[in-house]
């Protein structure tokens, strides 16, 4: 516990004392995945339902095409987030829009764009539908929402894009370093929901390794609420999710 103390007298400056109580529950330098997602309900303490956030340190250099690690993958349980989905499609896959659930389709999705409005958390394109989203990359990019093949979010299925976006499907892309932040689920999820989303989650990372990415491939990995400090994971053992 004395290297947990020193954190705690490292951190006064920074974190109020609710924060720093938090961190006397963490008994563990680092945790099994099953025993993380236990421990971190302990770790509520705002009284909204806080999300729960896998962070994972992976060691590939983005620079590099074939080491970008981007895709999407649909959590067994969800996220717990009522997901918005906008559509932008042809006029032949509108109506499959509508019915598979999308909240925004067609031209109102133009509009609300051009007009600064991004009240949906997904955007999903017909392919011959990208070029008209091509002059808004500047607003959508940034936010995260231009459509990608690789995120299944240009596609011609669109009913299945949607579904799967309703159903909680996950977006992710590492950053320039390396590093991944998704949320997989909320606090008051069971603790076996949120074991088989962040499992379901590192299986799919790890299937994406790319055969030039050298040495250990998850460096670092942490689980954590909104508001509370992080768990550390095994990385040997994430290794073993395939």
């Amino acid at each position: 516990m004395e290297v947990r103390n020193l954190r705690g007298v490292n951190m006064a400056k920074k974190h109020g004392k609710r924060y720093l109580e938090l961190l006397k529950k963490i008994d563990k330098d680092v945790y099994s995945l099953k025993e993380a997602a236990e421990k971190v309900k302990d770790l509520k303490s705002a009284k909204f339902d806080e999300t729960v956030e896998l962070a994972l340190k992976l060691g590939v250099d983005p620079r590099h095409a074939d080491q970008m690690i981007r895709g999407s993958v649909v959590l067994p349980h969800g996220t717990g987030k009522n997901v918005k989905v906008a559509v932008v499609a042809n006029p032949a896959k509108i109506d499959e829009a509508k019915e598979a659930g999308a909240d925004y389709v067609g031209d109102e999705v133009l509009e609300m764009i051009e007009n600064g409005n991004l009240d949906f958390d997904i955007l999903i394109a017909t392919p011959d539908m990208m070029g008209k989203l091509g002059k808004f990359g500047r607003i959508l990019g940034p936010k995260g929402l231009m459509p990608n093949p690789k995120t299944g979010t240009v596609t011609m299925d669109i009913a299945q894009a949607v579904k799967n976006a309703k159903a909680g499907q996950v977006n992710f892309r590492v950053d320039k370093k390396g590093n991944m932040h998704v949320g997989i689920g909320k606090s008051s999820f069971s603790p076996e929901a949120i074991y088989e989303n962040a499992k379901a989650f590192v299986e799919k990372i790890n299937k994406m390794k790319p055969a030039s990415a050298k040495g250990r491939y998850i460096q670092n990995a942490a689980l954590s609420l909104t508001m509370s400090p992080s768990l550390k994971l095994d990385v040997n053992e994430l290794a073993e999710y395939k």
